[in-house]
């Protein structure tokens, strides 16, 4: 049996037993397995690690660790200058496109307010979404660690927050999407794009009390759905607002 000293940096620890948490430890395994085994045996998902140095060397997944080496995992986004060594994946996507597991049915239709083409079906199992995020070029958003480490999955997010609002939030900041927010820009039923449409064209879709007080509209390109600037509208945009505001207190927080 092998020997290897591991430690994992920042958010990292939190995917680890409290016991394993701030410092470095030893790990036995049967020798030469790869590094991305030593740690998702921990629970970490390789979708969070950015960075892995063994012997001080960057290295990537299917590296084969050996008797005595030490390892040091970092997180996505660690404020360090990795730019001379092997990031795991070569480039973050080149389109932001997003696909959410069925539990985040709410965040997903938040995202989609933000205009983040985020495709969400609560029929998915954990087989398509990993398949479709690895097809299509999405990051798959998921609370299920196990979703995470499935081989084919490059590019994911844990979504830490139980609250929607939270959930948008952290996944907003974790990707740093700010500068890439175009809110009512997509249907949040559906995902399609919207168009400005004459009131004429939609008229007999809508309340008459709409009618009266509304003359600005835009409608789905998909489900045909209708959107105009009312009460749910003010409080969408006040979550947008919100949401924009998040950027200048993580600043802060740095």
């Amino acid at each position: 049996m092998a020997k290897a000293i591991i430690r994992f940096y920042e958010e990292l620890n939190d995917f680890l037993p409290k016991a394993w948490r701030k410092g470095d430890r030893e790990l036995e395994f049967s020798p030469a397995v790869p590094v991305r085994h030593l740690i998702e045996t921990l629970g970490v998902p390789h979708t969070e690690v950015e960075l892995i140095l063994v012997n001080g060397i960057s290295v990537d997944l299917e590296h084969r660790v050996g008797d005595g080496d030490r390892i040091s995992v970092y997180p996505m986004f660690e404020a360090l200058d990795v730019s001379p060594l092997l990031r795991l994946r070569e480039r973050p996507l080149r389109r932001v496109r997003l696909v959410v597991d069925a539990h985040l049915g709410r965040l997903a239709r938040y995202l989609r307010l933000l205009g983040f083409d985020t495709l969400f079906q609560n029929d998915l199992g954990d087989a398509e979404l990993a398949r479709l995020a690895a097809q299509e070029g999405r990051i798959l958003l998921t609370r299920d660690k196990a979703l995470l480490m499935r081989r084919e999955v490059t590019h994911g997010c844990y979504v830490r927050d139980t609250s929607p609002r939270q959930q948008l939030a952290g996944v907003v900041r974790r990707l740093d999407l700010y500068r890439q927010i175009r809110p009512f820009t997509r249907c949040m039923d559906c995902n399609t794009r919207l168009r400005p449409v004459t009131k004429q064209r939609v008229e007999g879709q809508l309340p008459a009390r709409t009618r009266q007080l509304f003359d600005e509209f835009w409608q789905c390109l998909g489900c045909g759905r209708v959107y105009w600037r009312g009460s749910h509208f003010e409080r969408m945009q006040a979550l947008v607002r919100w949401v924009q505001a998040q950027e200048a207190l993580a600043e802060g927080t740095d």
